[in-house]
């Protein structure tokens, strides 16, 4: 008897949930966002009386599942969309439908196909509104509650910015309460205006799923485990930092996204880099937990890894700065951290590439892509880069690891800290101008500072590369005290 596959792709989440710079609107998209593909697929299937089915895939934004019937299909495609951009204005939804007889993997590739090509059509929006209505303050669409003047989008996430389920996926329910979650930036600062926002992504999924998303039971038991490995990893991460704010009556951190191999929180500055690391390396563990048989007997990688590895990129930004540019940064930079760690293997594409990070920590009111970031602030006349990440969780080779950065950073907690710090930014506004007069100023710094090695360190030169700029933001963002 044929079946029909139905596949459904989430558009537009990122420009969603940060179109607000408040936070509690971030919120409440967020936690509107993370019911699409659950709460709200589910109670559409119950709404039209649907009783028979299999759900494949539910999370990430994805939605594969399995329909009986044809006329049961119909009613999934012509409401879905209809209910989720009532539900989130702005989001849209991909669908393809796709007959099935007895072979899943080519109904998987052809789905995939069918989306990929209506992931390419333009959207109309719907929330763009006529000529001459009365339009929100903070977003610019119309305004549909006099109250407040606030359109469609934002009375939706207040909707939603008490609910606490992202929160328990992240935290454990026994770590929060309803006093303890942020709701607002100023419970996430600290003693500096510092936050950052993490965008982390697995590595080698594409991999994975040419192996195993063709086979419909292996597929689902990959999904399902790869979105409780996530879990258990950020989980873990919460305990890492967890004594860092013992003492706060707020959690400091605000989960965005988590889902499938996916994770996004905004954090205060001084706990990001402690965070992600943590979490890349709890990913590792959770995923051969609960993975590793999966990896193995479907031979995914050429020397047979039963984990998968991470990257992250971590955007340190003052808290008045738009959420939605750090988060652009964010990612930025995880990408950027996915090439470097890619090209280890070269043309290699079976092997899994490393865990690494990358961060930059803004420095001005400019935004701008990061490939301008680096030519404008990190690259002297002669080509020496201080763009020293991504760094490395573990030990690879002559790359910089995490381990690398924080130990340099410790070297300028000495006596002569201050006076070190200021003679390195004075050095690295010189090297990127005149590599010689940059040299003097190094020699006059070791006269100085005769039995420090800060100095030596955050000057050394290693691969046309220097830690130096990378060291100094790090510092400030976790020593710096304004407030």
């Amino acid at each position: 008897m044929s079946k029909y596959l139905y596949g459904a792709a989430v558009q537009g989440i990122q420009d969603f949930i940060f179109k607000t710079n408040e936070l509690k609107h971030i919120i409440g998209a967020s936690e509107l966002v993370e019911q699409i593909c659950t709460t709200v697929f589910d109670k559409l299937i119950e709404d039209c009386g649907i009783k028979t089915g299999e759900s494949v895939v539910r999370a990430a934004g994805n939605i594969k599942f399995i329909f009986e019937n044809e006329d049961d299909c119909k009613k999934v495609v012509r409401e879905f969309p209809k209910r989720v951009m009532t539900m989130a204005p702005g989001v849209t939804i991909s669908q393809a439908v796709v007959l099935m007889e007895n072979d899943f993997g080519k109904a998987i590739d052809d789905i995939e196909a069918l989306l990929k090509v209506q992931r390419n059509k333009p959207t109309r929006s719907v929330t763009t509104g006529l000529v001459g209505v009365k339009r929100a303050n903070n977003t610019g669409l119309p305004v549909v509650k006099v109250e407040g003047f606030k359109d469609e989008s934002t009375v939706q996430k207040e909707l939603f910015q008490n609910v606490k389920g992202l929160c328990e996926k992240s935290f454990g329910k026994d770590a929060i309460s309803a006093k303890n979650v942020a709701y607002n930036v100023s419970d996430i600062t600290d003693k500096n205006d510092w936050i950052a926002v993490i965008h982390a992504d697995g590595n080698g999924l594409g991999k994975v799923v040419q192996v195993v998303g063709k086979q419909k039971d292996v597929f689902r038991d990959f999904s399902q485990k790869l979105d409780t490995a996530t879990k258990e990893a950020a989980n873990i991460a919460f305990e890492a930092v967890a004594d860092k704010f013992t003492e706060k009556k707020i959690i400091p951190i605000r989960p965005v996204v988590l889902s499938g191999d996916d994770m996004t929180v905004i954090i205060r500055g001084d706990l990001a880099l402690d965070y992600a690391n943590a979490f890349i390396t709890a990913f590792e563990e959770t995923t051969k937990k609960h993975l590793g048989d999966i990896l193995k007997e479907q031979h995914v990688f050429a020397d047979d890894k039963d984990y998968l590895t991470a990257c992250a990129g971590i955007a340190f930004i003052k808290s008045s700065y738009p959420f939605y540019y750090g988060y652009q940064l964010a990612e930025d930079l995880c990408g950027q951290a996915k090439k470097d760690t890619k090209a280890i293997y070269g043309a290699e594409t079976n092997y899994l590439p490393p865990s690494c990070l990358m961060f930059h920590k803004v420095q001005d009111s400019f935004i701008v892509d990061y490939k301008d970031i680096v030519v404008r602030e990190l690259t002297s006349k002669d080509g020496l880069s201080f763009k020293a990440g991504p760094y490395y969780i573990h030990p690879q080779n002559s790359k910089n690891t995490v381990e690398d950065l924080i130990q340099a950073s410790l070297l300028l907690n000495s006596e002569n800290g201050d006076g070190i710090k200021s003679g390195i930014r004075n050095w690295i506004s010189l090297r990127i101008e005149d590599k010689n007069k940059a040299g003097q100023r190094k020699n006059r710094m070791l006269q100085i500072f005769i039995d420090d090695k800060a100095v030596e360190a955050l000057t050394n030169e290693k691969d046309n590369r220097c830690m130096a700029y990378d060291v100094l933001a790090y510092n400030t963002i976790i020593n710096q005290q304004t407030k």
